[in-house]
């Protein structure tokens, strides 16, 4: 009751060992056919390496056990907040995702292409009557404005 004998745990880690690389320190299993889950590289940008985050100038180092513990937290934490989300957020945002392009995907092959086709259709016709329009209206009343204005001069004084 209290007068337990407690036990030091630490962690030693061999600097020699530690080579820091791209690859997560927490890797799981590696299948021989596994499926490429990127195949177009959408997301290439986002193989985040500790050395592309934080990186310290050869003027200016921490202690090495420092450095290899942050570096260890940072792909520990990066493997396991990932996971968490992904357990809590990929199926219900895919689901969400697959009701917005299968809503957009209705939207766009029901009612937009079926209204550009019809427009794409009547807007020939539509030139012919906007021409007669301008060439009637519009043309003739810019001509005569052009004729009136084109006997006015300007001239600029300096004083």
């Amino acid at each position: 009751m209290g007068l337990e004998k407690k036990s030091d745990a630490r962690i030693y880690m061999d600097p020699d060992d530690f080579h820091p690389s791209s690859v997560p320190m927490l890797t799981e299993k590696t299948y021989q056919n596994s499926p490429n889950r990127d195949p177009h590289q959408l997301n290439s940008h986002l193989k985040i390496a500790f050395e592309d985050v934080i990186g310290e100038p050869s003027t200016t180092h921490s202690f090495d056990k420092v450095w290899i513990c942050s570096t260890a937290l940072f792909e520990i934490s990066k493997y396991l907040i990932y996971k968490v989300l992904t357990v809590l957020l990929a199926i219900p945002l895919s689901f969400v995702v697959g009701i917005l392009f299968a809503i957009l995907s209705c939207l766009h092959i029901w009612i937009i292409m079926p209204f550009v086709r019809t427009w794409l259709m009547v807007l020939p016709s539509v030139q012919a009557i906007w021409k007669g329009v301008t060439d009637s209206l519009v043309a003739p009343l810019f001509a005569s404005m052009g004729r009136c204005f084109s006997s006015v001069s300007v001239q600029m004084d300096k004083n």
